[in-house]
């Protein structure tokens, strides 16, 4: 029996590369290389018992990724702007991957990437946890990487945690603070990610090159409030934020998600239809809701 390719899958114990591990795991096609810093996370003792390589890698130390890369056929590669919010270090990590993975021959990279939205506005507007990651893809495409690049949308799991309901001056209901007025916001679950790369990996000769905007649901940020009232039984509303005052609400992150919101008024290119055919199982937000409702039980 031929030796099975290695995939390097980066982040393997966080959000997107957790999904990527847990459905190469699942395929049976591949051997796993999954990547983290802390060994003895309980993530990372969990992809050892599934069978995965587990391998301690840092994306600031060169040695460590060569040591990650070597021999692997293929790779998921994510970045994480928000744990040190600094766009110049996202672009250098990424561009790191990049390097070594042209320097020992990889033959395609899956990368996280999104749009570089102050080329895109000729200036205008700034995100920089999408401008980082749009310098990153064109770095892997200039020198030569095979390279598809995934741009995600917001995470309904983000419903759970950044952008959780509030309860409202009535004291009774919620309030839903997405400064998106009427315009729709694409979303899906990070957890089903995962089956995307995995049918992107399988025929790359159909997807290297391509930028690839997933989505599996567009809904107003009044739909997804109606979305989420039938399912918890509370009344959930549109706060009807307006951007400057989400800008204004002084939490860490607020000017640059802001800028994110702004990006997403622009209707960035997500296609539900190829998220769907790349991953059939990929969960619309009332499927998603219907899962995750437990989350909600403290509102």
């Amino acid at each position: 029996m031929a030796e099975q390719r290695v995939v390097v899958v980066f982040g393997a114990t966080g959000a997107q590369g957790g999904s990527v591990a847990a459905a190469l795991l699942a395929d049976g096609s591949y051997t796993v290389r999954a990547i983290t810093r802390d060994m003895k996370k309980a993530a990372a003792v969990q992809l050892k018992s599934a069978g995965a390589q587990v391998v301690c890698a840092d994306l600031d130390n060169e040695t460590s990724l060569e040591s990650a890369l070597t021999g692997a056929h293929s790779a998921f590669v994510v970045t994480n702007f928000w744990e040190h919010f600094n766009k110049d270090k996202e672009i250098e990590q990424g561009k790191r991957i990049a390097d070594m993975s042209k320097r020992l021959g990889l033959k395609h990279v899956v990368f996280s990437g999104l749009e570089n939205v102050k080329k895109l506005t000729g200036g205008k507007l700034e995100v920089l946890h999408c401008d980082g990651k749009g310098e990153v893809e064109e770095y892997f495409r200039a020198i030569g990487v095979p390279m598809t690049s995934v741009r995600l949308p917001s995470y309904f799991e983000n419903l759970l945690t950044f952008f959780r309901p509030t309860k409202a001056s009535d004291g009774e209901s919620y309030n839903l603070a997405i400064p998106m007025g009427d315009i729709l916001q694409d979303g899906m679950s990070v957890a089903d990610l995962g089956p995307v790369v995995a049918s992107i990996l399988k025929c790359p000769a159909k997807y290297i090159g391509k930028d690839i905007g997933l989505s599996t649901d567009k809904l107003t940020v009044a739909q997804y409030a109606d979305i989420m009232s039938k399912v918890t039984g509370k009344t959930i509303k549109d706060a009807k934020i307006s951007l400057e005052a989400f800008r204004n609400l002084g939490f860490p992150g607020a000017q640059e998600l802001g800028n994110m919101f702004e990006f997403y008024q622009m209707k960035p290119d997500r296609n539900v239809d190829l998220t769907l055919e790349l991953n059939p199982k990929a969960k619309k937000f009332s499927e998603w809701m219907q899962q995750n409702k437990d989350g909600y039980k403290d509102l």
